[in-house]
């Protein structure tokens, strides 16, 4: 076959194009330019954004002349800041916590990769992302990842057929381990510097989107952070910088127990607090809903488990849907579901569907 191959530069996708061409296929490697920050201050600039500095790229050309490939590169800037920087700001903007990684996917990525697989007429293409796409009957499944402390497909969860049907995932069989002995194999270099491991957003230099959101965001106006009970007890410096479940960098001291922020109101331009428990709920309501696979029926409950973001456990529960629309009722109480994140359902170790978590009913919670 012929396989377009997605080069970061780092080392997974460097032991895909290695692994590839050993089996026999006829590798092209690929390599989009997606963003530059000019606002960056200076301190940040000698940090590389994670996926478009010079070094990566740098790398991503060496293992593809070692390969005697040849290596497609793209300069996609502007479509990249429109697609997927933009609704990311602009999110922040509505009091979102949006996962960009999940629409950079869906809507880009993958959408530029086989468009440029198709005019080179390739059969396939491949990213070093770690989960497995396994054929059943007639249609493709998006599953977890052998190695669950690696597994990436949370960010892969709104793909559907189209995508899934043209796509290769080699190391989602695979641990980062072995991933590792065969980097050895192809001689592939193993700094660990060059070839750091991040799960931080690709697009900024820090470790935080903060920095990046108050350059990009300059007209955000201070309001009072709130208990519930309306006692003001401190001052925030703009919703759009504040996440639901925040406690650190909130500068309220003196309460009698930690607080988190639990609603932002953007007509009041108010940050409510409370103590953690006041997070918790069993119901999560959803947008943009779609399935992986096949489309589940309305109106009906459907027994799944679901994920309200990466760093979580699956939890079990029941969907019900109209539409694009949905709720998932958890079985036990979650804590701090967030607007704007994905929240990915699940069948075993297979992935279902998303959807985007627009809000959660906390009055409705397990005690």
């Amino acid at each position: 076959m012929r396989i377009l191959v997605a080069m970061s530069g780092g080392v997974d996708s460097s032991v895909v194009a290695c692994l590839l061409k050993e089996q026999g296929h006829e590798v092209i490697g690929a390599r989009f330019q997606l963003w530059q920050d000019p606002l960056a201050p200076a301190i940040a600039q000698v940090l590389p954004t994670k996926c478009c500095d010079a070094q990566t790229l740098a790398r991503a050309r060496r293992v593809t002349q070692d390969l005697g490939i040849p290596l497609h590169t793209l300069d996609l800037q502007d479509a990249f800041k429109c697609a997927v920087v933009d609704p990311f700001i602009r999110d922040h903007r509505k009091g979102m916590t949006p996962n960009p990684c999940v629409l950079c996917n869906k809507t880009f990525k993958f959408k530029h990769l086989l468009l440029l697989g198709k005019k080179l007429r390739c059969d396939k293409i491949a990213t070093g992302h770690y989960a497995r796409i396994v054929r059943r009957d007639e249609d493709y499944a998006l599953l977890e990842a052998k190695d669950k402390t690696k597994d990436q497909s949370y960010f892969l969860s709104r793909l559907t057929q189209k995508e899934l049907a043209r796509t290769l995932l080699p190391l989602g069989a695979k641990t980062k381990r072995e991933t590792y002995v065969l980097a050895k194999k192809y001689e592939i270099p193993l700094d660990p510097v060059s070839y750091r491991e991040s799960q931080d957003l690709c697009f900024f230099p820090e470790k935080s989107p903060a920095a990046f959101l108050r350059r990009s965001i300059t007209d955000a106006k201070p309001g009072p952070i709130k208990t519930l009970d309306g006692k003001t007890i401190g001052t925030h410096e703009g919703l759009p910088f504040y996440t639901l479940g925040q406690r650190r960098g909130l500068h309220v001291g003196g309460q009698k127990s930690p607080v988190h922020i639990i609603s932002i109101d953007q007509k009041s331009n108010t940050i409510f607090v409370a103590p953690a428990r006041a997070l918790l709920t069993n119901d999560v309501y959803m947008n943009h809903l779609t399935f992986t696979r096949r489309k589940l029926a309305q109106g009906r409950k459907h027994h799944l488990a679901a994920r309200i973001r990466l760093q979580t456990k699956k939890a079990d529960g029941i969907l019900t849907f109209r539409g694009s629309t949905g709720l998932f009722r958890f079985s036990h109480p979650v804590s701090a579901p967030t607007p704007g994140q994905a929240i990915v359902l699940y069948q075993g170790r297979e992935i279902v569907g998303s959807g985007q978590i627009i809000a959660a009913d906390r009055q409705k919670r397990s005690t």
